[in-house]
Protein backbone atom coordinates (compact mmCIF):
# COMPACT_ATOMS: atom_id res chain seq x y z
CA UNK A 1 0.00 0.00 0.00
CA UNK A 2 0.99 3.25 -0.67
CA UNK A 3 2.83 5.73 2.06
CA UNK A 4 -0.55 7.94 2.11
CA UNK A 5 -2.01 10.80 4.45
CA UNK A 6 -4.94 11.12 6.06
CA UNK A 7 -8.95 11.44 4.78
CA UNK A 8 -8.83 14.56 2.28
CA UNK A 9 -12.02 14.86 0.27
CA UNK A 10 -12.46 13.67 -3.09
CA UNK A 11 -15.43 15.04 -4.91
CA UNK A 12 -17.26 13.07 -7.52
CA UNK A 13 -19.70 14.69 -9.64
CA UNK A 14 -22.29 13.42 -11.71
CA UNK A 15 -22.01 12.61 -15.25
CA UNK A 16 -24.47 15.00 -16.95
CA UNK A 17 -25.69 15.30 -20.59
CA UNK A 18 -25.52 18.91 -22.40
CA UNK A 19 -28.16 20.52 -22.30
CA UNK A 20 -27.80 22.10 -25.94
CA UNK A 21 -31.72 22.39 -27.09
CA UNK A 22 -32.15 24.84 -23.81
CA UNK A 23 -31.94 28.60 -24.36
CA UNK A 24 -29.63 29.90 -21.87
CA UNK A 25 -31.51 33.41 -22.39
CA UNK A 26 -35.14 31.83 -21.59
CA UNK A 27 -37.43 33.88 -19.43
CA UNK A 28 -37.72 32.10 -16.43
CA UNK A 29 -40.63 32.85 -13.98
CA UNK A 30 -39.38 34.98 -10.27
CA UNK A 31 -38.79 32.71 -7.58
CA UNK A 32 -38.75 33.34 -4.16
CA UNK A 33 -35.97 32.72 -2.09
CA UNK A 34 -38.15 30.53 0.33
CA UNK A 35 -38.89 28.65 -2.69
CA UNK A 36 -34.91 27.66 -3.33
CA UNK A 37 -34.42 27.29 0.14
CA UNK A 38 -36.69 24.35 0.93
CA UNK A 39 -35.02 23.00 -2.19
CA UNK A 40 -31.42 22.68 -0.32
CA UNK A 41 -32.57 21.85 2.88
CA UNK A 42 -34.96 19.14 1.90
CA UNK A 43 -31.91 18.23 -0.80
CA UNK A 44 -29.57 18.31 2.05
CA UNK A 45 -31.40 16.57 4.75
CA UNK A 46 -31.86 13.53 2.27
CA UNK A 47 -28.62 13.19 0.39
CA UNK A 48 -25.88 14.88 2.70
CA UNK A 49 -22.82 12.67 3.36
CA UNK A 50 -22.75 14.61 7.05
CA UNK A 51 -26.65 14.88 6.98
CA UNK A 52 -26.35 13.29 10.75
CA UNK A 53 -23.97 15.24 12.02
CA UNK A 54 -25.56 18.59 11.23
CA UNK A 55 -28.51 19.61 13.80
CA UNK A 56 -30.18 21.92 11.27
CA UNK A 57 -30.35 19.46 9.24
CA UNK A 58 -32.03 16.27 11.50
CA UNK A 59 -35.50 14.72 10.49
CA UNK A 60 -37.52 16.21 13.80
CA UNK A 61 -35.27 19.67 13.63
CA UNK A 62 -38.51 21.26 13.26
CA UNK A 63 -41.93 21.24 15.55
CA UNK A 64 -44.11 22.72 12.57
CA UNK A 65 -43.73 24.21 9.40
CA UNK A 66 -44.20 27.96 10.10
CA UNK A 67 -40.99 27.41 12.49
CA UNK A 68 -39.46 25.64 9.54
CA UNK A 69 -39.94 28.49 7.35
CA UNK A 70 -38.94 31.00 9.74
CA UNK A 71 -35.61 29.34 10.10
CA UNK A 72 -35.15 29.45 6.06
CA UNK A 73 -36.38 33.24 6.05
CA UNK A 74 -33.92 33.91 9.00
CA UNK A 75 -31.05 32.89 6.73
CA UNK A 76 -32.07 34.85 3.91
CA UNK A 77 -30.30 34.02 0.79
CA UNK A 78 -30.13 30.95 -1.12
CA UNK A 79 -26.22 30.92 -0.73
CA UNK A 80 -26.37 32.09 3.00
CA UNK A 81 -29.03 29.21 3.66
CA UNK A 82 -26.49 26.59 1.92
CA UNK A 83 -23.48 28.03 3.57
CA UNK A 84 -25.22 27.27 6.89
CA UNK A 85 -26.02 24.34 6.21
CA UNK A 86 -22.59 22.57 5.53
CA UNK A 87 -20.74 20.56 7.82
CA UNK A 88 -18.11 22.74 8.97
CA UNK A 89 -17.06 22.01 12.44
CA UNK A 90 -14.26 24.25 13.60
CA UNK A 91 -13.32 21.77 16.12
CA UNK A 92 -12.15 18.91 13.73
CA UNK A 93 -9.55 19.29 11.27
CA UNK A 94 -6.64 22.39 11.41
CA UNK A 95 -8.23 23.25 9.15
CA UNK A 96 -11.30 24.08 10.22
CA UNK A 97 -12.99 22.52 7.67
CA UNK A 98 -14.84 19.15 6.37
CA UNK A 99 -17.01 19.86 3.19
CA UNK A 100 -14.78 21.77 1.94
CA UNK A 101 -16.23 20.60 -1.86
CA UNK A 102 -19.96 20.78 -1.73
CA UNK A 103 -20.99 23.87 -3.79
CA UNK A 104 -24.60 25.78 -5.22
CA UNK A 105 -24.67 27.09 -8.79
CA UNK A 106 -27.16 29.55 -9.71
CA UNK A 107 -27.49 28.23 -13.48
CA UNK A 108 -27.28 24.61 -14.25
CA UNK A 109 -27.00 24.97 -17.55
CA UNK A 110 -23.69 26.61 -17.48
CA UNK A 111 -22.47 23.24 -14.95
CA UNK A 112 -23.40 20.85 -17.26
CA UNK A 113 -21.28 22.17 -19.85
CA UNK A 114 -18.68 21.90 -17.51
CA UNK A 115 -18.83 18.78 -16.62
CA UNK A 116 -18.71 17.52 -20.28
CA UNK A 117 -15.42 19.72 -20.97
CA UNK A 118 -16.80 22.87 -22.39
CA UNK A 119 -16.13 25.67 -20.51
CA UNK A 120 -15.63 29.71 -20.87
CA UNK A 121 -11.89 29.24 -21.72
CA UNK A 122 -8.94 31.74 -23.57
CA UNK A 123 -7.08 28.44 -23.96
CA UNK A 124 -4.28 29.39 -21.29
CA UNK A 125 -4.29 26.79 -18.13
CA UNK A 126 -2.21 28.08 -15.35
CA UNK A 127 -0.74 27.38 -12.10
CA UNK A 128 -0.76 29.89 -9.53
CA UNK A 129 1.80 30.73 -7.07
CA UNK A 130 2.03 32.57 -3.95
CA UNK A 131 5.28 35.30 -3.83
CA UNK A 132 6.19 36.10 -0.07
CA UNK A 133 3.16 36.87 2.02
CA UNK A 134 0.50 38.18 -0.46
CA UNK A 135 2.08 38.74 -3.92
CA UNK A 136 0.55 35.50 -6.52
CA UNK A 137 1.96 35.01 -9.91
CA UNK A 138 0.84 32.87 -12.34
CA UNK A 139 2.57 30.78 -15.28
CA UNK A 140 1.45 28.63 -18.20
CA UNK A 141 1.29 25.48 -18.25
CA UNK A 142 -0.34 24.97 -21.64
CA UNK A 143 -2.40 26.30 -24.14
CA UNK A 144 -5.51 24.52 -25.15
CA UNK A 145 -5.39 23.56 -29.01
CA UNK A 146 -7.57 25.65 -31.31
CA UNK A 147 -8.47 28.18 -28.37
CA UNK A 148 -8.21 32.25 -28.53
CA UNK A 149 -4.84 31.84 -26.92
CA UNK A 150 -3.21 29.38 -29.59
CA UNK A 151 -2.98 31.78 -32.09
CA UNK A 152 -1.06 33.99 -29.96
CA UNK A 153 2.30 34.94 -28.60
CA UNK A 154 2.28 32.85 -25.26
CA UNK A 155 3.92 29.50 -24.43
CA UNK A 156 4.70 27.19 -20.80
CA UNK A 157 6.50 28.49 -18.65
CA UNK A 158 5.83 32.05 -19.10
CA UNK A 159 4.68 34.39 -16.06
CA UNK A 160 2.24 36.68 -15.59
CA UNK A 161 1.79 39.12 -12.14
CA UNK A 162 -1.11 41.45 -13.30
CA UNK A 163 -4.10 41.25 -14.78
CA UNK A 164 -5.46 44.18 -17.21
CA UNK A 165 -2.42 46.62 -14.81
CA UNK A 166 -3.63 45.45 -11.59
CA UNK A 167 -0.98 43.33 -10.01
CA UNK A 168 -2.47 39.68 -8.15
CA UNK A 169 -2.98 39.54 -4.54
CA UNK A 170 -4.02 36.75 -2.18
CA UNK A 171 -7.53 38.83 -1.91
CA UNK A 172 -7.73 39.67 -5.47
CA UNK A 173 -6.88 36.88 -8.10
CA UNK A 174 -10.14 34.99 -8.41
CA UNK A 175 -12.09 38.18 -9.03
CA UNK A 176 -9.25 39.29 -11.47
CA UNK A 177 -9.31 35.98 -13.26
CA UNK A 178 -12.90 35.18 -12.91
CA UNK A 179 -14.64 32.68 -15.08
CA UNK A 180 -16.94 35.02 -16.06
CA UNK A 181 -14.62 37.87 -16.45
CA UNK A 182 -14.64 37.28 -20.62
CA UNK A 183 -12.06 39.22 -21.59
CA UNK A 184 -8.23 40.31 -19.84
CA UNK A 185 -5.05 41.29 -20.61
CA UNK A 186 -2.61 39.39 -18.71
CA UNK A 187 0.61 41.12 -18.13
CA UNK A 188 4.01 39.06 -17.70
CA UNK A 189 7.05 39.51 -15.90
CA UNK A 190 10.69 38.07 -15.59
CA UNK A 191 11.12 35.62 -12.44
CA UNK A 192 14.80 35.45 -10.90
CA UNK A 193 16.13 35.44 -7.63
CA UNK A 194 18.35 37.42 -5.34
CA UNK A 195 21.63 36.23 -3.44
CA UNK A 196 19.40 34.90 -0.68
CA UNK A 197 17.24 32.83 -3.30
CA UNK A 198 14.09 34.88 -2.82
CA UNK A 199 12.02 35.69 -5.71
CA UNK A 200 12.15 38.02 -7.72
CA UNK A 201 9.08 39.31 -9.84
CA UNK A 202 10.06 41.81 -12.66
CA UNK A 203 7.79 43.18 -15.10
CA UNK A 204 9.11 42.42 -18.63
CA UNK A 205 6.81 44.96 -20.79
CA UNK A 206 4.89 42.25 -22.20
CA UNK A 207 1.17 42.26 -22.45
CA UNK A 208 -1.61 39.87 -23.98
CA UNK A 209 -5.38 40.58 -24.60
CA UNK A 210 -7.20 37.32 -24.36
CA UNK A 211 -10.70 36.49 -25.07
CA UNK A 212 -13.01 33.30 -24.01
CA UNK A 213 -14.51 31.03 -25.86
CA UNK A 214 -16.95 28.14 -25.34
CA UNK A 215 -14.53 25.76 -25.77
CA UNK A 216 -14.37 21.57 -25.65
CA UNK A 217 -10.85 20.69 -24.60
CA UNK A 218 -9.99 16.73 -25.46
CA UNK A 219 -8.53 15.42 -22.58
CA UNK A 220 -5.85 13.35 -24.54
CA UNK A 221 -3.42 15.96 -25.06
CA UNK A 222 -0.84 13.88 -26.20
CA UNK A 223 0.25 10.28 -26.75
CA UNK A 224 3.17 8.67 -27.98
CA UNK A 225 5.38 5.96 -27.74
CA UNK A 226 9.19 6.44 -27.03
CA UNK A 227 11.72 3.74 -27.67
CA UNK A 228 14.08 3.07 -25.20
CA UNK A 229 16.60 -0.02 -25.39
CA UNK A 230 14.16 -2.93 -24.92
CA UNK A 231 11.78 -0.67 -23.38
CA UNK A 232 8.45 0.14 -25.79
CA UNK A 233 7.42 2.91 -23.38
CA UNK A 234 3.97 4.78 -23.74
CA UNK A 235 3.30 8.07 -22.74
CA UNK A 236 -0.15 9.55 -22.27
CA UNK A 237 -1.11 13.09 -20.90
CA UNK A 238 -4.37 12.53 -20.16
CA UNK A 239 -6.00 16.00 -19.22
CA UNK A 240 -9.60 15.25 -17.87
CA UNK A 241 -11.94 12.54 -17.44
CA UNK A 242 -14.72 13.16 -19.99
CA UNK A 243 -16.50 10.27 -20.86
CA UNK A 244 -17.79 11.31 -24.20
CA UNK A 245 -13.97 11.23 -25.26
CA UNK A 246 -13.86 7.30 -24.11
CA UNK A 247 -13.94 5.75 -27.48
CA UNK A 248 -10.75 8.17 -28.33
CA UNK A 249 -9.18 7.08 -25.29
CA UNK A 250 -9.97 3.12 -25.92
CA UNK A 251 -8.29 4.20 -29.78
CA UNK A 252 -5.17 5.60 -27.96
CA UNK A 253 -4.72 2.39 -25.99
CA UNK A 254 -5.44 0.47 -29.22
CA UNK A 255 -2.33 2.40 -30.66
CA UNK A 256 -0.24 1.26 -27.72
CA UNK A 257 -1.23 -1.88 -28.10
CA UNK A 258 -0.17 -2.32 -32.00
CA UNK A 259 3.03 -0.51 -31.29
CA UNK A 260 3.77 -3.36 -28.62
CA UNK A 261 4.04 -0.74 -25.51
CA UNK A 262 5.85 -2.80 -22.40
CA UNK A 263 5.42 0.13 -19.90
CA UNK A 264 3.29 2.92 -19.34
CA UNK A 265 3.72 6.66 -18.20
CA UNK A 266 0.38 8.29 -17.36
CA UNK A 267 0.51 11.89 -17.04
CA UNK A 268 -1.97 13.34 -14.51
CA UNK A 269 -0.40 16.58 -13.31
CA UNK A 270 -2.89 18.61 -14.27
CA UNK A 271 -5.82 16.12 -14.40
CA UNK A 272 -8.76 17.30 -11.94
CA UNK A 273 -10.67 15.10 -12.27
CA UNK A 274 -14.07 13.39 -13.93
CA UNK A 275 -16.41 10.74 -14.41
CA UNK A 276 -16.06 7.96 -12.49
CA UNK A 277 -16.84 5.34 -15.25
CA UNK A 278 -14.36 6.82 -17.40
CA UNK A 279 -11.95 5.85 -14.54
CA UNK A 280 -12.88 2.61 -14.58
CA UNK A 281 -12.46 1.92 -18.00
CA UNK A 282 -9.30 3.98 -18.20
CA UNK A 283 -8.38 1.22 -15.23
CA UNK A 284 -9.25 -1.53 -17.17
CA UNK A 285 -7.14 -0.44 -20.37
CA UNK A 286 -3.73 -0.16 -18.22
CA UNK A 287 -4.83 -3.79 -17.06
CA UNK A 288 -7.41 -6.07 -18.18
CA UNK A 289 -6.72 -9.34 -16.02
CA UNK A 290 -8.91 -8.38 -13.42
CA UNK A 291 -12.15 -7.81 -15.37
CA UNK A 292 -15.55 -8.15 -13.19
CA UNK A 293 -13.74 -7.10 -9.76
CA UNK A 294 -14.27 -4.25 -7.83
CA UNK A 295 -11.96 -1.34 -8.66
CA UNK A 296 -13.69 1.22 -6.40
CA UNK A 297 -17.08 1.92 -4.02
CA UNK A 298 -19.18 4.39 -2.67
CA UNK A 299 -20.89 4.31 0.53
CA UNK A 300 -23.54 6.84 0.94
CA UNK A 301 -25.56 8.17 4.32
CA UNK A 302 -27.42 5.82 6.62
CA UNK A 303 -30.55 7.02 4.90
CA UNK A 304 -29.35 6.33 1.55
CA UNK A 305 -27.48 3.26 2.46
CA UNK A 306 -29.47 1.06 -0.63
CA UNK A 307 -27.59 3.13 -3.22
CA UNK A 308 -23.90 2.04 -2.55
CA UNK A 309 -22.64 0.74 -5.24
CA UNK A 310 -19.62 -0.88 -6.60
CA UNK A 311 -17.51 -0.30 -10.14
CA UNK A 312 -15.89 -3.10 -11.14
CA UNK A 313 -13.22 -3.23 -14.07
CA UNK A 314 -14.80 -3.91 -17.38
CA UNK A 315 -13.74 -4.67 -20.75
CA UNK A 316 -16.59 -3.49 -22.74
CA UNK A 317 -17.26 0.32 -23.50
CA UNK A 318 -20.52 0.64 -25.36
CA UNK A 319 -20.48 -3.22 -26.57
CA UNK A 320 -17.02 -2.69 -28.18
CA UNK A 321 -14.22 -3.88 -26.56
CA UNK A 322 -11.38 -2.18 -24.46
CA UNK A 323 -8.10 -2.13 -25.72
CA UNK A 324 -6.27 -3.42 -22.61
CA UNK A 325 -2.31 -3.51 -22.04
CA UNK A 326 -2.40 -6.50 -19.42
CA UNK A 327 0.28 -4.34 -17.64
CA UNK A 328 1.62 -5.20 -13.60
CA UNK A 329 2.85 -1.62 -13.15
CA UNK A 330 1.88 1.71 -14.03
CA UNK A 331 4.32 5.01 -13.94
CA UNK A 332 2.12 8.06 -12.84
CA UNK A 333 2.96 11.93 -12.57
CA UNK A 334 1.46 14.03 -10.11
CA UNK A 335 1.21 17.13 -9.00
CA UNK A 336 -1.07 19.01 -6.69
CA UNK A 337 -3.42 19.44 -9.51
CA UNK A 338 -3.75 15.85 -9.45
CA UNK A 339 -7.48 15.09 -8.18
CA UNK A 340 -10.49 13.22 -7.55
CA UNK A 341 -10.83 11.46 -10.51
CA UNK A 342 -7.19 10.93 -11.31
CA UNK A 343 -6.70 9.90 -7.51
CA UNK A 344 -9.33 7.15 -7.88
CA UNK A 345 -6.78 5.53 -10.59
CA UNK A 346 -3.62 5.09 -7.99
CA UNK A 347 -6.08 4.42 -5.31
CA UNK A 348 -7.96 1.73 -7.29
CA UNK A 349 -5.27 0.27 -8.94
CA UNK A 350 -2.73 0.09 -5.85
CA UNK A 351 -4.13 -3.23 -4.53
CA UNK A 352 -4.18 -5.11 -7.73
CA UNK A 353 -0.56 -3.66 -9.85
CA UNK A 354 2.28 -1.77 -8.27
CA UNK A 355 1.20 1.84 -8.89
CA UNK A 356 4.88 4.12 -9.02
CA UNK A 357 3.76 8.02 -8.64
CA UNK A 358 6.40 10.34 -9.57
CA UNK A 359 5.90 14.64 -8.78
CA UNK A 360 4.11 15.92 -6.01
CA UNK A 361 1.81 14.83 -3.60
CA UNK A 362 -1.86 14.65 -5.02
CA UNK A 363 -4.30 17.16 -4.11
CA UNK A 364 -6.40 14.65 -2.21
CA UNK A 365 -10.49 14.10 -2.50
CA UNK A 366 -12.11 10.84 -1.58
CA UNK A 367 -15.48 11.86 -1.05
CA UNK A 368 -18.42 11.97 -4.30
CA UNK A 369 -21.18 14.51 -4.83
CA UNK A 370 -23.66 14.26 -7.11
CA UNK A 371 -26.14 17.75 -8.92
CA UNK A 372 -29.09 17.70 -6.96
CA UNK A 373 -32.07 19.67 -8.75
CA UNK A 374 -35.00 21.08 -7.64
CA UNK A 375 -37.43 18.38 -8.45
CA UNK A 376 -39.36 15.57 -6.25
CA UNK A 377 -36.31 13.13 -6.96
CA UNK A 378 -33.53 15.82 -8.10
CA UNK A 379 -32.95 14.73 -11.00
CA UNK A 380 -33.26 17.09 -13.98
CA UNK A 381 -36.91 15.01 -14.76
CA UNK A 382 -39.46 17.82 -13.29
CA UNK A 383 -37.26 20.22 -12.08
CA UNK A 384 -38.71 23.56 -10.75
CA UNK A 385 -39.12 25.80 -13.92
CA UNK A 386 -39.06 28.94 -11.78
CA UNK A 387 -35.19 28.79 -11.40
CA UNK A 388 -31.66 27.18 -12.38
CA UNK A 389 -30.75 26.92 -8.83
CA UNK A 390 -28.84 23.19 -8.45
CA UNK A 391 -26.11 21.82 -5.82
CA UNK A 392 -23.14 19.74 -6.24
CA UNK A 393 -23.60 17.70 -2.61
CA UNK A 394 -20.86 15.89 -1.47
CA UNK A 395 -23.18 12.25 -0.88
CA UNK A 396 -20.42 9.56 -0.71
CA UNK A 397 -17.22 8.50 0.37
CA UNK A 398 -15.25 6.64 -1.89
CA UNK A 399 -12.97 3.74 -1.28
CA UNK A 400 -10.85 1.34 -2.96
CA UNK A 401 -11.35 -2.83 -3.25
CA UNK A 402 -9.32 -3.35 0.35
CA UNK A 403 -11.72 -0.50 1.94
CA UNK A 404 -8.97 2.63 2.14
CA UNK A 405 -10.19 5.75 1.33
CA UNK A 406 -9.19 8.17 3.15
CA UNK A 407 -6.35 10.94 2.57
CA UNK A 408 -7.02 14.09 3.33
CA UNK A 409 -3.18 15.41 2.28
CA UNK A 410 -3.22 13.69 -0.55
CA UNK A 411 -1.42 10.70 -2.01
CA UNK A 412 2.42 10.77 -1.65
CA UNK A 413 4.84 9.85 -4.45
CA UNK A 414 7.26 7.62 -3.98
CA UNK A 415 9.32 9.61 -6.00
CA UNK A 416 9.36 13.49 -5.12
CA UNK A 417 9.76 16.32 -7.55
CA UNK A 418 8.25 19.49 -8.02
CA UNK A 419 7.61 21.18 -10.65
CA UNK A 420 9.41 24.35 -11.14
CA UNK A 421 9.11 27.44 -12.93
CA UNK A 422 12.10 27.64 -14.43
CA UNK A 423 12.87 24.09 -15.74
CA UNK A 424 9.18 23.25 -16.34
CA UNK A 425 10.59 21.31 -19.77
CA UNK A 426 8.88 20.58 -23.29
CA UNK A 427 5.66 18.51 -22.20
CA UNK A 428 6.62 14.63 -23.93
CA UNK A 429 9.76 15.75 -24.49
CA UNK A 430 12.04 12.76 -22.73
CA UNK A 431 14.07 15.31 -20.41
CA UNK A 432 11.10 17.17 -19.40
CA UNK A 433 11.70 16.18 -15.88
CA UNK A 434 9.18 14.50 -14.68
CA UNK A 435 8.80 12.04 -17.41
CA UNK A 436 12.47 11.87 -17.81
CA UNK A 437 12.61 10.78 -14.31
CA UNK A 438 10.05 7.61 -15.09
CA UNK A 439 12.03 6.91 -18.27
CA UNK A 440 15.00 6.44 -15.91
CA UNK A 441 12.75 4.37 -13.68
CA UNK A 442 11.94 1.73 -16.06
CA UNK A 443 15.21 1.95 -17.80
CA UNK A 444 17.34 1.95 -14.57
CA UNK A 445 19.14 4.65 -15.81
CA UNK A 446 17.59 6.64 -12.79
CA UNK A 447 17.74 9.75 -14.04
CA UNK A 448 16.49 12.14 -11.95
CA UNK A 449 16.34 16.07 -12.41
CA UNK A 450 18.61 17.84 -9.93
CA UNK A 451 17.32 19.44 -7.30
CA UNK A 452 18.43 23.17 -6.94
CA UNK A 453 18.82 24.77 -3.36
CA UNK A 454 16.21 27.76 -4.69
CA UNK A 455 12.69 26.57 -2.72
CA UNK A 456 9.76 26.09 -5.21
CA UNK A 457 6.97 28.61 -5.19
CA UNK A 458 4.45 27.74 -2.98
CA UNK A 459 1.44 25.94 -5.21
CA UNK A 460 -1.68 27.89 -4.57
CA UNK A 461 -4.41 26.97 -7.25
CA UNK A 462 -5.08 26.47 -10.44
CA UNK A 463 -6.65 27.43 -13.60
CA UNK A 464 -9.24 24.48 -13.58
CA UNK A 465 -10.31 24.28 -9.80
CA UNK A 466 -11.19 28.02 -10.16
CA UNK A 467 -13.79 27.12 -12.76
CA UNK A 468 -14.56 24.07 -10.22
CA UNK A 469 -13.47 21.29 -12.70
CA UNK A 470 -11.59 19.22 -9.90
CA UNK A 471 -13.97 16.92 -9.40
CA UNK A 472 -15.42 13.12 -10.33
CA UNK A 473 -18.88 12.99 -11.45
CA UNK A 474 -21.36 9.50 -11.19
CA UNK A 475 -23.11 8.82 -14.37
Amino acid sequence: MKSIHKCLLLALLPLLLLQSCQDQDDTLPEPTALDVAKFIWRGMNSMYLWQAEVPDLADKRFTSNTEYESFLNTLSAPENVFENLLYRPPSLHNTNIVDRYSWMVSDYLTLEQQLGGTTKNNGVEYGLSLVNSDKVIGYVRYIIPNSDAANKDIKRGEVFYAVNGTSLTLTNYRSLLNSSNENYTLNFANLTYDINNNPVITPNGKSLALTKTNLAENPIFIKKVINSGQHKIGYLMYNGFYDSYDSELNDAFGYFKSEGVTELVLDLRYNGGGSVLTATRLASMITGQFNGKVFNELAYNNKKSYLNRKYNFTSTIDGKSINSLNLSTVYVLTTRSTASASELIINGLDPYIKVIQIGDTSYGKDVASVTLYDSPGFAKKNVNPSHRYAMQLIVAHSINSVGFGDYLDGLEPEHKLLERVQTLGVLGNTDEPLLGTAIGKITGTARMAPEKAIDNLKYLNDSKTLRGLNQMHLE
